[in-house]
């Protein structure tokens, strides 16, 4: 039932994919692929923020334990879409080395959660922190094609995602992590795959970090130059 339920999954993603190629023949296939990676974020992130505060079992106290119906069919649907973004990046090579190895990582995690039947609740609780950011990431991408980036809504785009993947990916996924590792329920395999993606998550973050300071730096190096302009046009001397 659950082969069948991720098999269902990745048709359900191919065929959304081949829709918005039809809609939105104007675009290229990155735009189509990336409006796929939306559509499931956001329906992801829906499903497993239910999963983890109402359904439950709560996977900071419960990990290890039993997989619910609802817990595998969000992994399930998760699957079917790793699938299809991993085919589908390996046939344009569009990503790097990190994104096809968080790529397999998630896969073979959601795989050892489902074969096993068990760990659903805390895969599920990382499922949520990892995709929470990507509906961000998504329109940053599309308001950089549409030329709207270098604005003030591309400026709250980039605040609100760093600030939710530090607080998410970073923040309670350590105690995410600690409460996998210090479970007795957890078996091995799954806290080693714990350890990769908090790994990846670090790597990702650095990089964000990276990106922050930049920006930031150039934005405060343009404002002077403008406040310079102002004064000199204004007849203010400089303190320079």
């Amino acid at each position: 039932m659950t082969v069948l339920e991720v098999i269902c999954s990745l048709i359900g993603w191919f065929c959304l994919y081949l829709v918005f190629c039809w809609t939105f023949s104007q675009r290229g296939p990155e735009w189509n692929c990336r409006l796929v990676t939306f559509t499931h974020g956001v329906l992801i992130v829906l499903l497993t923020a239910y999963v983890v505060f109402v359904d439950g079992p709560w996977p900071f106290t419960h990990a290890g334990t039993e997989n619910t119906e609802l817990q595998t069919l969000a992994l399930a649907v998760c699957l079917g879409y790793f699938f299809f973004d991993l085919g589908w990046c390996v046939c344009h090579r569009t990503e790097g080395a990190v994104m096809m190895a968080h790529h397999a990582a998630s896969i073979l995690g959601i795989l050892l959660a489902l074969s096993m039947g068990v760990s659903g609740c805390e895969t599920c609780g990382v499922i949520f922190g990892s995709e929470i950011t990507n509906p961000l990431l998504q329109t940053r991408w599309f308001i950089r094609q549409l030329g709207l980036y270098d604005s003030l809504l591309g400026d709250a785009v980039d605040l609100l995602f760093i600030l939710l993947f530090a607080f998410v990916r970073v923040g309670v996924g350590t105690v995410m992590f600690y409460c996998e590792l210090t479970s007795s329920r957890t078996s091995l395999i799954m806290k080693l795959g714990g350890v990769v993606m908090y790994g990846l998550a670090w790597v990702f973050m650095v990089d964000i970090a990276r990106f922050g300071y930049k920006k930031s730096r150039a934005k405060y190096k343009k404002w002077k130059e403008n406040h310079k302009c102002k004064e000199k046009s204004a007849g203010v001397p400089s303190n320079n």
